[in-house]
């Protein structure tokens, strides 16, 4: 199947503790169905000293589910769904269903 969220699309949040945030895709794992989205879902990360790094309490972004994000529409950026398209030169593209205009990637 198609990917319908990839790495670099500006999606929005739909549910949780985040919900509502926008953020671009920085990690996708399709088999966990799950994605990393820079400056949302944040957590804090207690790391151990070690000779390369200091330690300390760091501050990262956790994986949130492929089925909280929506991703933004070209036109208007309001959150919609994926849709796809066979051009008349045969590629595929991916189309936001609100609007019918093309995703870029």
């Amino acid at each position: 199947m198609a990917a319908k969220l990839k790495k670099g699309d500006k999606v929005v949040v739909l549910a949780g503790r985040d919900k509502g945030k926008r953020g671009e895709i920085t990690r996708v794992m399709p088999r966990e169905g799950r994605a990393i989205v820079q400056g949302v879902n944040m957590v804090t990360k207690h790391k151990k000293p070690t000779q390369t790094g200091p330690g300390g309490i760091e501050q990262m972004e956790a994986p949130i589910a492929l089925s909280n994000l929506a991703i933004e529409d070209p036109k208007d950026g309001a959150p919609t769904r994926v849709g796809f398209k066979i051009l008349e030169d045969g590629r595929k593209v991916r189309v936001a269903k609100k609007s019918g205009e093309v995703i870029n990637g």
